[in-house]
């Protein structure tokens, strides 16, 4: 597995890893899963690779429901495919929950109430912003701290949870804990300067300004996938979309972009950093996690 922030590296460097080891990489991206989204994604190009088997890039329409579940349900799979044939397997991406739920069991929770949902999204839509945020850090602080206040999406389905449930998602988390082992597991955290990662990802969102995010966000509401979808509010889409929409010129949009970048990799880090199992090394250290990863072959056979 390779894990780590935005703009740390991970697509390039799984590339290099797949074509030494002949291996095959499962995005664990949430965003990358969509078609038509690319740019603002950072999706890998045909060109960057390089060949290399790809799995659950462009498995998903904007508008389709997409979780963790259906996550799983498509990675493991692939994952027993790619073992079949004794190739090395990469999990790659930074969306922590897809990681720890394919390699560590799903939280077992209710299904969705549809009457509840409805009456949390009438809430949300006709109060103040933030007001099921805060009512979620009075509900469970500790859960709180792992959404953000603008994730309309996850913030309602945590409260829903915990009313059907009468328990603190925190607390059903941690009774979890996620360690239903499925696979033999060697996990890689990509650790970068501070300062340089701020510095990755100030310029990586202006290349995709100039690579064409304005233009593919156009694209996708021309096609009619509203705005308000989860797909559509992730970052860099909402960006874009609050600028067409003249809520803000260019260089503020450009500027949001980055400052949510960075708090969303801030926040990565803590999700990662709380696996005692990571084993953090510089992207630019090649030959130590080549060494790595041939130990742990050697290991599992």
């Amino acid at each position: 597995m390779i894990a780590g922030p935005t703009a740390s590296g991970k697509s390039s460097l799984a590339v290099e890893l797949a074509g030494h080891f002949q291996g095959e990489i499962i995005n664990a991206d949430s965003v990358q899963v969509y078609r038509g989204m690319d740019v603002g994604s950072a999706k890998p190009s045909m060109r960057e690779r390089k060949g290399i088997p790809h799995h659950l890039l462009d498995v998903a329409d904007p508008d389709e429901d997409f979780n963790a579940a259906i996550y799983c349900s498509l990675a493991q799979p692939v994952l027993d495919g790619v073992e079949k044939k004794k190739n090395l397997c990469l999990v790659v991406g930074g969306t922590g929950l897809y990681i720890k739920a394919l390699l560590g069991g799903l939280l077992e929770c209710p299904p969705g109430d549809s009457a509840l949902r409805e009456e949390l999204c009438r809430v949300d839509e006709e109060s103040a912003p933030g007001f099921l945020y805060e009512k979620l850090k009075i509900m469970d602080p500790e859960a709180a701290l792992k959404i953000h206040p603008n994730d309309s999406v996850r913030i309602i389905r945590a409260i829903e949870v915990m009313q059907l449930t009468n328990e603190r998602l925190s607390l059903l988390m941690r009774k979890h804990d996620f360690k239903e082992r499925a696979f033999h597991t060697l996990k890689i955290g990509l650790q970068v300067d501070r300062e340089q990662l701020y510095d990755r990802i100030n310029q990586r969102s202006l290349n995709m300004i100039e690579k064409g995010l304005v233009e593919e966000t156009e694209s996708l509401l021309q096609k009619g996938y509203s705005p308000d979808l989860k797909a559509m509010k992730s970052i860099g889409y909402r960006h874009v979309i609050q600028f067409l929409k003249g809520d803000c010129d260019m260089g503020e949009a450009i500027r949001q972009l980055q400052t949510d970048t960075r708090r969303y990799a801030k926040r990565q880090l803590t999700w990662f950093r709380a696996d005692q199992e990571m084993i953090w090394i510089n992207p630019e250290d090649k030959n130590n996690i080549i060494g790595m990863i041939r130990d742990f072959i050697a290991n599992d056979e």
